[in-house]
């Protein structure tokens, strides 16, 4: 199958401008990633993965067979080029006859370095990893690391599952749990509390952007059991571990409670983090923590396959990078013992919807926009950069297929997913001008000589994933190794499951089947 037209270097053209957040998610300050994880439940034939690339991967979207570069006035541009498969794939050889344990350190730390690297920018950002050794989880492991420049979860979400089939019968479609779309058009009930809720939203939306500008310039979270708050945090490896639930036993949380699975899922990884931090330093149950919790901003009720968005006129179905982010402060912890979980998610909840009910993430992206606009994509990415070393965690979840996948006949066991930045090249020969040009956005409180204080780039210690599948909720924890301890954190998660179950239904959860 011929997938790009053989032309010769100057005749290969400039196909599509990189959109503002790809061109901060590739900048010389971030650089930024994400490790999709599909676990094999049969060993691995590799035999099939050139077809596979050529045939389906490739013809997906032009951004697989695309370069980034800079038009002559200095745009940022995606030029398609040749794809040589051969460098982008990646078969790691480890020593051989060794136990599924003892492959799992193997598996970690292979996963560590290549978080670590940098994607060379005279190739297509994307790369795909064959680990043809058994874990205690699989019998191998097929990664694929895209960059986020080319997309956010939503985009690259449907971009694999175009490569997957349904493993009972690949001729049916496969198929996601239901959500959705709220509506504020109910009744008129709802006209009459219009005004108040005007009200409401203004003051929550003046008083949550003042707090992001702040968080994202001047106000660093404590320095906790979670949070180091030490420089030259992507140059440190990292730690992938995961655990897993029951989707059944999270809804009956839900229905008990009577919130969103969302607000249940929130609660669960905030009491759980709390419980770890007062383990580790009792006085950090009450620092100053704050998580940012990644949003898909698209107006949707499902996912769309890559064709139906690469032709949809509606921004909201459209290929790229469309979300925003809250800063949700934790809930604090005073004493464990005395805690109950119950009151603990009703906090979270009423945090975040407090969060949702203000439109501070779309002033925010206005200001992004207009920081780019006058200072350039570089003085944005700082920004954004500086919001992530300023908080403590990162949270973001998706929608997987409630059924059995299988990609090239290799039945899915489970499927993760991380976002992992990068270090970049240092020193960075922008960062004196982008500090500089971001004066303007920052000089406000006593504190506006920290941000320019700052020499070396950092980011948080630890991000949360969530990802559904086949009846179970998968959640993957990435954190610094050497800092925080992740099996106890996930042993901290799991008590904290545990203890809202028993607070909500009166028994303990059933084992996942």
């Amino acid at each position: 199958m011929e997938y790009l037209k053989q032309r010769g270097e100057e005749e290969l053209e400039l196909d599509e401008p990189v959109s503002p957040t790809g061109q901060y998610f590739n900048s010389s300050v971030l650089s930024i990633s994400i490790l999709c994880i599909l676990e094999s439940e049969v060993p691995i034939d590799d035999s099939l993965t050139m077809p596979l690339l050529k045939d389906v991967f490739l013809p997906i979207n032009p951004r697989f067979s695309s370069l980034m570069v800079e038009d002559k006035n200095g745009v940022k541009q995606w030029k398609r080029v040749e794809v040589k498969l051969k460098d982008h794939i990646n078969i790691p050889i480890f020593p051989a006859g060794l136990s599924s344990e003892s492959y799992d350190g193997y598996f970690d730390d292979y996963i560590s370095e290549i978080a670590m690297k940098e994607f060379p920018q005279s190739r297509p950002l994307w790369e795909i990893h064959i680990i043809k050794y058994p874990t205690s989880n699989s019998a191998g492991n097929l990664v694929f690391r895209l960059h986020h420049a080319m997309g956010d979860g939503f985009s690259l979400m449907g971009a694999l599952l175009s490569c997957l089939q349904r493993a009972d019968n690949p001729n049916l479609p496969i198929t996601f749990p239901s959500f959705r779309v709220s509506s504020n058009l109910d009744s008129a009930k709802s006209i009459m509390k219009a005004v108040p809720r005007a009200l409401t939203t203004a003051f929550n939306t003046v008083s949550d952007f003042g707090w992001g500008i702040l968080k994202s310039t001047v106000v660093e979270d404590n320095r906790t059991p979670i949070r180091s708050g030490d420089p030259r945090v992507e140059f440190r490896p990292i730690s992938i571990a995961t655990i897993s639930f029951s989707l059944d036993n999270i809804k009956k949380i839900k229905a008990k409670l009577g919130v969103t699975i969302n607000d249940v899922l929130t609660g669960i990884i905030f009491f759980g983090t709390r419980l770890y931090m007062q383990s580790m330093d009792h006085a950090s149950g009450n620092a100053n923590s704050t998580a940012l919790v990644l949003l898909n901003t698209r107006v949707i009720s499902g996912y769309k396959s890559v064709k139906e968005m690469r032709k949809s006129d509606h921004v909201s179905s459209q290929w790229g990078n469309q979300f925003a982010f809250l800063h949700v402060s934790l809930p604090e912890l005073v004493d464990d013992k005395f805690t109950d979980p119950l009151d603990f998610v009703a906090k979270a909840q009423q945090i975040i919807q407090r969060k949702r009910n203000s439109l501070a993430v779309y002033l925010t992206g206005s200001l992004l926009e207009a920081v780019r606009k006058y200072r350039g994509p570089e003085v944005t990415a700082r920004f954004i950069h500086t919001t992530l070393k300023n908080s403590s965690m990162t949270i973001s979840n998706m929608i997987g297929p409630v059924e059995q996948v299988a990609l090239a006949n290799h039945p899915c066991r489970g499927m993760y997913f991380m976002v992992v930045g990068s270090p970049q090249g240092w020193p960075n020969p922008n960062w004196a001008k982008a500090q500089e040009e971001l004066k303007p956005f920052t000089k406000m409180g006593p504190n506006k000589a920290q941000l320019n204080s700052i020499s070396l780039p950092n980011g948080p210690n630890l991000t949360i994933t969530m990802v559904s599948y086949m009846g179970k909720l998968q959640i993957a924890v990435g954190t610094e190794k050497g800092f925080i301890d992740p099996r106890k954190f996930n042993a901290c998660i799991e008590d904290a499951f545990q203890r809202l179950f028993e607070a909500a239904l009166g028994t303990p959860p059933p084992p996942i089947s």
